[in-house]
């Protein structure tokens, strides 16, 4: 089992405090977490405020910055720590642009780079970047392009694409990334997002579910891809949990529901989770209790507890929850304790 930290880059007012974390901040929690001997690092992807944010924080714009180029910098100071996006908005992006980007930072990183792409969680957020442009657009219809797009540019010596939103012609993208195929991973947890992972994703990116429902979207991954012709042993299943440790589950849980993250969660109520579940679905409890939530979501073919979000009141407090997560959790499922 694999884990890994989501930095605070698009998480002001979303699930912490404004202000938060600085670029000296997620230097420091990139090295932190290579000593501490977690997979990978992930930043999440804003532009602009949601408009419940701005509604809880009037005149406190929050914070965000360009995931990408934070990996960047914490890439030049890390030797072995993956690097990814949970998850670049692949609407709000040009395909060609990004893969450069993309094959650029796996370059210069030595192939540590990982791709997460996703939808975007607040369509408010697509119209204000795009403005009128944008505002008939269907993502969904952007995505799949989108997608089409990149497995072209990352995989074909040259490649031509003619959609109604994204177009090249005769384009040769060069270098190519160290690993074949680029690990380009899908996130979203619904079945349309499950379908675009079985064609194109080297991984599946989810949010959180209820653990019956998460078996059985894993399991219908798994046919599909094998239905496309893939092996579905390729693709890492990689769901996003919160994680909040205490002494006691008790302690635990009232941390978490104290925390920014519950708002988040109502603001995301349109997905269909059912928010009754969101502490027993999540990474929350005691470590022993953490410990056995892993070994149900092993059962059920889940390989890495991915980009895990800390909320927390400040950076020292997550970064004490990092910590107490790896070693109270994460070295004793390295260890075969649980």
């Amino acid at each position: 089992m694999k884990f890994s930290v989501c930095l605070s880059t698009g998480f002001e007012g979303v699930m912490v405090p404004i202000p938060f974390a600085g670029p000296e901040d997620f230097i420091a929690q990139g090295q932190l977490c290579e000593r501490l001997g977690y997979d990978s690092v992930w930043g999440n992807d804003h532009v602009t405020t949601q408009d419940y944010v701005r509604a809880l924080y009037p005149g406190k714009p929050p914070n965000f910055y360009e995931p990408m180029m934070v990996l960047a910098a914490i890439g030049a100071v890390t030797t072995k720590l993956k690097l990814g996006t949970a998850l670049t908005v692949l609407p709000m992006r040009d395909p060609v642009y990004l893969v450069k980007q993309a094959i650029t930072l796996d370059q210069m990183t030595g192939g540590r780079f990982i791709m997460g792409v996703g939808l975007g969680a607040y369509r408010e957020e697509f119209l204000a970047w795009g403005g009128s442009r944008v505002a008939k657009a269907r993502r969904g219809d952007m995505m799949d392009e989108g997608l089409q797009a990149l497995k072209l540019l990352f995989e074909e010596p040259r490649s031509s694409y003619e959609g109604r939103y994204y177009s090249f012609k005769n384009l040769e993208m060069f270098p190519k990334s160290r690993a074949q195929p680029f690990p380009l991973y899908v996130g979203g947890h619904n079945l349309e997002m499950v379908e675009r992972a079985a064609h194109y994703g080297q991984g599946w990116l989810p949010g959180w579910r209820p653990l019956k429902e998460m078996k059985d979207r894993i399991a219908r991954l798994k046919a599909r891809a094998g239905e496309l012709g893939r092996d579905p042993g390729e693709i890492e299943i990689a769901p996003q949990f919160s994680v909040t440790v205490d002494k006691t589950l008790e302690a635990a849980e009232q941390r978490y529901m104290a925390s920014g993250l519950v708002a988040h969660r109502r603001s995301l109520a349109y997905t269909g989770r059912d928010l009754s579940h969101q502490v027993v679905a999540n990474l929350v409890g005691s470590p022993e209790i953490i410990l056995e939530k892993i070994d149900k979501l092993r059962a059920i073919g889940v390989d890495h507890c991915c980009a895990l979000m800390f909320p927390a009141s400040s950076v020292a407090e997550m970064n004490d929850q990092v910590e107490w997560f790896a070693s109270g959790v994460m070295a004793k499922v390295n260890a075969g304790v649980a």
